[in-house]
């Protein structure tokens, strides 16, 4: 793995695009690149900074990935994305977020998995998947019925596990906190998904270590109490999360770029913190991590969180100038515009679209057209296309 320098990216298209702003027009210094530059990341080259945000859908049955998973990631890379990313999947059947919940808990749910990872790759863009346990935040209802804690008689399981006994809301239920050996158990889960991802196609894994689940919830001094070596000191907090990413970087080919999803800060007072976040992602680069997604909060109902365009890109900009390593940027990105400005001004190396993207199937090849650049259509839809514009 060559060593991360901001801005130093693939040669083949190092120019600023249509629109976008070169160095003289800026405030600060930037790379010569654009977010429809290509993004090499070991042996993987994205065809631009444009990625899919992995989304739960809420729809697999036992964990098995169906039809409805195949057309709506297919579509996204019909639509021009470099990237897409398959929603949390559980590394557990425990550690799944609701019954509807993606998993790779064992062999046969590789198979429909696979028939994606295919078909996302023969239209040019780089399969990739996310490797998740829900933790304390288990055994839910879907959003659209309220997301509330389920019984076993109503679906749910029980217990939930969690690093120390404190629950994410008054209504949810106590965690069960895990013992050294659970704590084995799970990466020992996280390694074996890994290499069913590997085996079923996909060419990039995300570690999700965001948005309240369990790894964050051992990272963050608000919901881990513990006193033995995974609780208490940074030091100590982070060590799960090293742990796993340590698992998967031994068992994925060196040429295969490992991701990890970080909620930077809790947005409260004595939590999980962006200064903190540097600290694990200077020892994730050192572990062969290669991409930070930078995402925040979910931690706790109670944080305030300032959400408005961009908000959460101060962070991955800090993070990779920090920590010295590539970030991608999420949140409230809907605007091509505005996606060029974060890869041009040097905050991010790659940009995700989650609702966006759910919104506008083809945003990728809308904004080509719109930073200047002639859409690669899909073969079958070019004739059409050119048609209608003769």
């Amino acid at each position: 793995m060559s060593e991360f320098v901001p801005g130093a990216d693939d040669p083949q298209r190092a120019h600023p695009g249509p629109g976008c702003p070169s160095g003289a027009d800026h405030d600060r210094e930037v790379p010569d690149v654009d977010l429809l530059t290509p993004l090499k990341i070991r042996g993987e080259r994205l065809r631009n900074r444009i990625a899919m945000s992995p989304m739960c859908q809420y729809c697999a049955e036992n964990g098995m990935a169906n039809d409805w998973h195949l057309v709506h990631l297919g579509s996204r890379a019909v639509g021009g994305a470099a990237l897409v990313m398959v929603e949390a999947t559980a590394v557990t059947a425990a550690g799944r977020i609701s019954p509807l919940d993606m998993g790779l808990w064992t062999d046969d749910h590789a198979e429909p998995l696979a028939r994606i990872a295919r078909f996302i790759a023969s239209q040019g863009a780089v399969p990739a998947i996310q490797l998740a346990h829900a933790g304390r935040k288990a055994s839910c209802e879907v959003p659209w019925r309220g997301g509330a804690p389920l019984r076993p008689e109503e679906g749910g399981w029980s217990p939930v596990a969690g690093p120390s006994p404190v629950p994410f809301d008054e209504g949810s239920p106590t965690p069960e906190p895990l013992d050294p050996q659970g704590i084995h158990e799970i990466t020992d889960a996280f390694a074996a998904a890994a290499l069913r991802a590997v085996s079923a196609g996909f060419r990039v894994l995300e570690i999700h270590a965001a948005h309240g689940y369990l790894l964050h919830e051992f990272l963050s001094p608000l919901s881990n109490e513990r006193t033995d070596q995974y609780g208490g000191s940074l030091e100590n907090r982070l060590r799960l999360t090293l742990e796993v990413a340590e698992r998967l970087r031994k068992r994925m080919p060196d040429s295969m770029p490992l991701f990890v999803r970080i909620s930077a800060t809790d947005w409260v007072d004595g939590g999980w913190d962006v200064e903190q976040s540097v600290v694990l992602c200077r020892q994730l680069k050192n572990r062969g991590v290669d991409l930070i997604d930078v995402s925040s909060g979910a931690l706790t109902p109670k944080a305030r969180i300032p959400v408005a365009r961009g908000y959460q890109v101060p962070l991955a900009r800090k993070i990779r100038e920090e920590a010295q390593i590539a970030t991608g940027a999420v949140g409230l990105i809907t605007e091509a515009p505005h996606a060029n400005e974060i890869i041009t001004g040097g905050d991010a190396d790659l940009v995700l679209l989650g609702r966006e993207m759910l919104r506008e199937p083809y945003w990728a090849l809308k904004a080509q057209h719109e930073l200047g650049e002639e859409p690669v259509w899909p073969t079958q839809y070019g004739y059409a296309v050119k048609r209608r514009t003769k």
